[in-house]
């Protein structure tokens, strides 16, 4: 028996080479005359390298991950004799395990001369490094004599993007993922889809899009081509869900944000698939007390009183009884009572606050001079530049 192997692949545009020279040289218009007259060159742009045929694979190639591996398998009776049982095996033997990618493991009968037993073989390539293709046949002679022999075809799976990520953690318990992916592959590849799966806690919105006359269009055109080494941002915004939005700001440790799903196609049409691992960011931490804003104005006018809501939270893991004490600066001043008592606030409980102040000064000005004291620990927090606020005369205001 005889057994052979080819990998699977779409073909490729055959490019030619076009060879020109100028009318008063000595070949004169022979050589555009035998570019128009050549089959391969696509009419009216002869000197373009892009033809309009298409040419079988020439070699094994490249194969990426993500990608799926087909091959086909043919065992071959090349002599006189009828063989039997015979089984054929094909196993994919990677770094990590041993997969087996045969479409039957029953044994065929008998394999008459000139007859062959065929298979193809798929398999979506989860794993970068060496991989190896081994091919197993048994069989049984005329004789009664049990045969074995195998066959190793060994391949290497490359890398066919890069991508890197960065978090940015917001005040308001938002966080926003950067997703930097580049294309290390040396053909372009058409990007069908870049989404975000975020985990339990959070949901997500994609930020990659610009609403353009009532319809959505990409940040990227029309066209989401990836040229080789070229590298494209995509960012999303994840939210924590109501049950988790009070729970976010006293979360700490690492978190998991979600994982990218990421399809592409290549030159024929060719599907790749990657999907990162989970995607995990270190949660900020804010202390024993965290302070946030929850609603501030804008712009105010100058020697106006404005109100402000503050969020207050117990991050620790014993009760606070709270103090709140209100210093003024040189251009924001408190209105109301300092020192007054705020309560018993319990682990992971929040209150909020109704402040109100007014500035002296005009111009961009910052929210500063809130004090809490815990009167347990005898322990203040001092919170400062905790916004800014836009300060203008009345009149031009009007």
């Amino acid at each position: 028996l005889i057994f052979a192997v080819m990998r699977l692949t779409k073909p490729t545009l055959f490019t030619n080479i076009p060879v020109t020279c100028e009318e008063r040289d000595l070949p004169g218009n022979l050589f555009n005359q035998l570019m128009k007259d050549d089959p391969s060159t696509v009419k009216g742009a002869e000197t373009l390298m892009l033809g309009e045929m298409l040419t079988l694979p020439q070699n094994f190639g490249n194969i990426f991950l993500g990608e799926t591996f087909s091959s086909y398998i043919s065992v071959h009776n090349d002599s006189s004799q009828i063989v039997k049982d015979i089984l054929v095996k094909a196993d994919l033997q990677t770094s990590s395990q041993r997969l087996n990618l045969s479409a039957s493991s029953a044994a065929v009968a008998e394999l008459k001369p000139d007859c062959c037993i065929d298979d193809v073989i798929h398999h979506e390539v989860k794993e970068i490094g060496t991989h190896i293709l081994v091919c197993a046949v048994s069989y049984t002679t005329q004789t009664g004599e049990k045969m074995y022999f195998r066959k190793f075809f060994k391949f290497q799976v490359l890398k066919p993007l890069d991508v890197k990520t960065k978090f940015y953690n917001a005040e308001t318990d938002e966080v926003f993922l950067e997703a930097q992916i580049q294309n290390i592959t040396t053909s372009p590849m058409f990007m069908e889809k870049v989404s975000l799966e975020p985990s339990m806690m959070y949901n997500v919105a994609e930020l990659n899009t610009v609403d353009t006359a009532g319809e959505s269009e990409s940040t990227f055109g029309a066209r989401t081509y990836l040229q080789p080494m070229d590298t494209r941002q995509y960012l999303y915004c994840l939210k924590p869900k109501q049950e988790f939005a009070e729970k976010a700001g006293v979360i700490k440790g690492v978190t998991v944000i979600g994982k990218l799903d990421i399809v592409w196609k290549t030159n024929l049409g060719e599907r790749g698939r990657l999907q990162t691992s989970q995607l995990q960011r270190m949660a900020p931490g804010y202390g024993d007390v965290r302070l946030a804003l929850e609603t501030i104005p804008d712009t105010v006018n100058l020697e106006e009183p404005f109100d402000i809501t503050c969020k207050i939270t117990n991050c620790s893991e014993r009760t606070m009884d709270l103090v709140l004490e209100m210093c003024n600066t040189n251009s924001i001043h408190w209105c109301g009572v300092s020192g007054r008592q705020l309560g018993k606030l319990h682990p992971s409980s929040s209150l909020h606050l109704a402040l109100t102040l007014l500035s002296s000064v005009q111009g961009l000005q910052s929210v500063s001079g809130l004090r809490l004291t815990d009167t347990f620990l005898k322990r203040t927090y001092e919170y400062d530049d905790i916004a800014q606020v836009c300060v203008v005369s009345s009149e031009v205001k009007q």
